[in-house]
């Protein structure tokens, strides 16, 4: 391996937070820097779709792909031999964990309900629920649900975690369908892999109690769309969504008038500080790259 790694990045912020390492700044849609014929490492930008693949093609010395998000479906599988990939586990694990506790609170106190309101000038009193005493199932057990542990446990919540095996203070996902109706609400948190697509299908569905709530903080294959449409028109169920399929949302589908919905635009880790911690943990897996060792977010799968 080379004394001095060539990393392509996307912003200007790389440079600055990336140590003993050749960073050069890249754009993603235009033509690559000279650089690029050497380059070891590229960092893809935020939320990069599959399209941001075939920029692999074009580096002969690359090894190492390493993410800006924790979700990497778009690259497992996809990369040339050899070549290996780093999420970046633990950068937004707390900015998406603080969506989740107001998405559960806006649903919970009824604020989407109380804004369209407020445009119809209506004085809508009434009364409304309460986190307190809740019980709520995590389908997920990494960095993101042990924030959300943290911050849910305040409200007097009660929390359950669910993993892709069984281990200490973390059911397994067999169990999953045994666990939901003794909880008022689901949040769903895991990576989009062949085992997690349309694990949220009319099965599981099924099996939350009335009136409880779905939150789906994953992905949006995650979810059997129609399932969860026709849940949320016959009223048994409500849900608060980061996350669809298709994404973005075409203006026509049906999910966007279901009723008990509270729907945003994938912004769970879009926050200011978010880009600093993701070169954050991005600098410490390049860090051990550089020294020969195995990034420490090395995608292996599991959740």
């Amino acid at each position: 391996m080379a004394d001095t790694i060539t990393v392509l990045v996307p912003h200007a912020q790389g440079t600055e937070q990336l140590e003993g390492v050749t960073a050069v700044v890249y754009d993603p849609d235009g033509e690559l820097p000279e650089e690029a014929a050497h380059a070891q490492v590229l960092v893809p930008p935020f939320l990069a779709t599959g399209e941001a693949v075939a920029l692999t093609e074009k580096l002969p010395r690359l090894e190492l792909v390493q993410l800006l998000t924790a979700g990497a479906e778009a690259w497992v599988g996809k990369l040339p031999e050899g070549v290996m990939l780093s999420d970046c586990r633990g950068a937004h694990g707390g900015a998406t964990a603080e969506w989740v506790v107001a998405a559960l609170l806006a649903v919970y106190r009824h604020l989407p309900q109380f804004v369209r309101a407020q445009d119809e000038a209506r004085w809508d009193y009434h009364q409304t629920e309460e986190m307190d005493g809740k019980r709520v199932l995590i389908v997920g057990a990494g960095d993101v649900a042990e924030n959300t542990v943290r911050r849910l446990t305040p409200f007097g919540v009660t929390t359950t975690l669910v993993g892709r095996r069984a281990r200490d203070g973390v059911h397994g996902i067999d169990e999953v369908r045994d666990l939901l109706p003794d909880h008022d609400a689901c949040v769903v948190i895991v990576p989009l892999t062949d085992d997690t697509r349309g694990l949220i299908d009319a099965g599981f569905l099924a099996a939350m109690p009335d009136g409880s709530v779905l939150v789906n903080a994953a992905r949006g294959p995650v979810a059997d769309t129609d399932a969860l449409t026709a849940e949320l028109v016959s009223g048994r169920l409500r849900a608060a969504v980061d996350v669809t399929e298709p994404e973005p949302l075409p203006a026509d589908h049906p999910l966007w008038s279901a009723p008990g919905l509270l729907l945003t635009p994938h912004v769970g880790g879009s926050v200011p500080g978010g880009l600093r911690r993701a070169y954050g943990v991005a600098a410490e897996q390049i860090a051990a790259f550089a020294r020969g060792e195995q990034p420490p977010n090395l995608v292996e799968g599991g959740y």
